[in-house]
C-alpha cells in the first residue's frame, strides 16, 4: 500500500479515536445498598428519581442534580428541585408519572419508603437503591456512594470532604464544653424524641450536650411527661410539624423542669436537624448556640 494512502486512513481515524479517547465507555457498576441488597447499572445512572427529600438534596450535593428527573413531595431544597415534575410522597408513588419519566434508577429510604412500593418499582424493571444514615458520619458516605451511581465522584468526594471538614471543627470546638442535658422533642403530645443511636443524637453530643434519652432502645420513642420531669433536662430543643406553634410548649408551662423554669426552649428548623444532609450543620450550629445560652 502507498504510503500516502496509509497517511490519509490515519488522518481519517485519527479524530475517531481522540473522540473515543475523550469519551471513553462508562463501566458497569455493581454496589450493595444500605438495605444490603446488591445493585446492578450497566453504566453510572443518567436519569433518576428521588423518593424522598432528603434524597433529593444529597444527589444535588453530590453533582448530580442534572441528572435527577423526578422527586418526592416536599423536595425544597436546592431551589432547582421545585421545577422537577413531582412522582408522589413517602407513602405512595404515581407508578405511570414514574414510567413515562423513564428512570434508570430509583433511591428511596430504606426506613422510611414504602417495602410495598419498592416492590412496585423493580416489578417494573426499575433498579432501587435504599439509603440510611443513623449517624451524622454517615452523610459524607452517602455523598460518595451517590457520587459512584451517578457518574460524578469528583464532585461528590468534594462535597463529601468538606462536609466532614466542618462537621469535625464543629465537634473540636464544642464537644469538651461543660456538658448541658437536653430533652429534644420531635412532637408534642404525646411527647416523642430521638434516642442515642439517631444522628440527631450525634448533633447533641458535638454541641457538648446529653440527650436524656440516649438508651432508650427504641430509635424514636415515646415518652411520658413524667419522665421528662424526672429526668429534669437544663434545655429542651423542639423541632417537626409544630414548629413556630407556641401551643407545643403547653405541656411544659409550670412543670418542676430546669428548662422550664430557667426558659431554656429553643425550636430549630425541621429540615435542617431532621433531614440527614450537608445541611444538617447549620441546624447543628443552632443547636451549639442554644447550648451556649443555656451555659451562660
Amino acid at each position: 500500500m502507498p504510503s500516502k494512502v496509509r497517511y490519509a486512513r490515519r488522518l481519517v481515524l485519527l479524530p475517531v479515536l481522540l473522540a473515543w479517547l475523550a469519551f471513553p465507555a462508562q463501566a458497569a457498576l455493581t454496589m450493595t445498598d444500605d438495605a444490603g441488597r446488591v445493585v446492578k447499572l450497566a453504566q453510572p445512572a443518567q436519569r433518576i428519581v428521588a423518593l424522598t427529600p432528603h434524597v433529593t438534596e444529597l444527589l444535588f450535593a453530590a453533582g448530580a442534580g442534572s441528572k435527577v428527573v423526578g422527586v418526592s413531595a416536599f423536595s425544597d431544597f436546592p431551589p432547582a428541585a421545585k421545577q422537577l415534575p413531582l412522582i408522589g410522597d413517602a407513602n405512595r408513588v404515581d407508578l405511570e408519572t414514574l414510567v413515562r419519566l423513564k428512570p434508570d434508577l430509583v433511591i428511596g429510604w430504606a426506613s422510611g419508603t414504602s417495602p410495598l412500593m419498592v416492590q412496585q418499582i423493580r416489578q417494573l424493571g426499575i433498579p432501587v437503591w435504599l439509603t440510611e444514615a443513623p449517624r451524622v458520619d454517615d452523610i459524607a458516605r452517602q455523598l460518595r456512594q451517590l457520587g459512584q451511581l451517578a457518574g460524578t465522584p469528583a464532585q461528590a468526594d468534594a462535597a463529601a470532604a468538606q462536609f466532614e471538614q466542618r462537621w469535625h471543627a464543629l465537634q473540636q470546638r464544642y464537644q469538651l464544653r461543660q456538658p448541658v442535658s437536653v430533652f429534644y422533642q420531635v412532637w408534642p403530645a404525646p411527647p416523642m424524641t430521638v434516642n442515642g443511636k439517631h444522628f440527631i443524637s450525634d448533633v447533641i453530643s458535638a454541641c457538648g450536650g446529653r440527650n436524656i434519652f440516649a438508651n432508650l432502645p427504641v430509635l424514636t420513642p415515646t415518652v411520658s411527661v413524667e419522665a421528662v420531669v424526672q429526668r429534669n433536662p437544663q434545655v429542651i430543643v423542639a423541632s417537626g410539624a409544630y414548629t413556630g406553634d407556641p401551643g407545643q410548649w403547653t405541656a411544659w408551662q409550670g412543670l418542676p423542669i430546669r428548662a422550664v423554669q430557667q426558659h431554656q426552649l429553643y425550636e430549630l428548623p425541621p429540615d435542617l436537624i431532621q433531614r440527614p444532609t450537608p445541611r444538617i450543620l447549620q441546624g447543628a450550629q443552632m443547636m451549639c448556640a442554644d447550648l451556649e445560652k443555656a451555659r451562660r
